[in-house]
């Protein structure tokens, strides 16, 4: 999608950046020339040491605004760090809110607020949202609503904030990553549940953090200059199948 060094000059900052999607996107960042920085609740793992890491919870709103004075200027901010938890509303307690919506959507208005007005102009918010936030998996109620709330506040932002401030979704469908794995060790058959879902997939494979990360180089770049206020999707033609198999209809 992009030619190397398409970032080169950029910095960006990616939240959650240690590990699945956001690892992903921190690599494909610097192999694009960016300056970057990442950050997330632990520490930094085994991080390309030329990423600058920052231990924050963005569900922290005088962390991140501390986190925003102590980076400085940014041209590119991902919001990807977030939480998945398998509970109906009814089995949902006050905790759970606390933890899901803190990270997945406090999360991403406590750095967009603090960042919005350190960005350089012009420059681009991409948030991690998921097909999650369009359709409703079962058992992910808190899930779910934080997504949609991701997708709402990416259209706000687009709107009152260009055209200084470019600001676009991507919405991912099944990546592999640990939560990905986490989600077939609740079926009762995983093997089965894995090769089921392998099957509504159209590609006949789950994505890969750098299907995302190639998503998110090209809305960093100035490639994507007249993108802004939309969701991507990238999921691999999930959603876009019948859930009728070849032979029910």
């Amino acid at each position: 999608m992009n030619a190397a060094g398409q970032l080169r000059g950029k910095r960006a900052l990616v939240t959650g950046g240690r590990q699945g999607i956001g690892r992903g996107i921190v690599e494909a960042f610097l192999a694009e020339g960016a300056e970057v920085l990442a950050c997330g609740r632990g520490g930094r793992g085994d991080l390309p040491a030329a990423c600058t890491w920052h231990q924050t919870d963005v569900a922290d709103a005088a962390a991140v605004e501390a986190l925003a004075v102590a980076t400085g200027p940014l041209d590119v901010l991902v919001n990807n760090a977030g939480v998945q938890l398998e509970k109906t509303v009814a089995d949902s307690s006050d905790d759970d809110w606390d933890l899901v919506m803190g990270v997945n959507a406090r999360g991403v208005f406590n750095t967009c607020r603090a960042f919005i007005p350190r960005m350089r102009k012009p420059a681009s918010i991409i948030n991690i949202g998921s097909i999650s936030g369009r359709m409703a998996d079962p058992r992910m109620a808190l899930y779910n609503a934080s997504k949609a709330f991701v997708h709402g506040l990416t259209r706000s932002i687009a709107v009152d904030h260009g055209p200084d401030i470019r600001c676009n979704a991507i919405c991912p469908g099944w990546i592999e990553t640990g939560m990905l794995e986490a989600a077939f060790e609740l079926a009762a058959d995983p093997g089965r549940a894995r090769q089921d879902a392998l099957a509504r997939h159209p590609v006949r494979r789950f994505g890969q953090p750098a299907d995302i990360a190639a998503m998110a180089v090209w809305l960093a770049s100035d490639a994507a200059a007249f993108a802004t206020g939309q969701m991507f999707t990238v999921d691999g033609g999930l959603t876009a199948a019948s859930p009728l198999r070849p032979g029910l209809s």
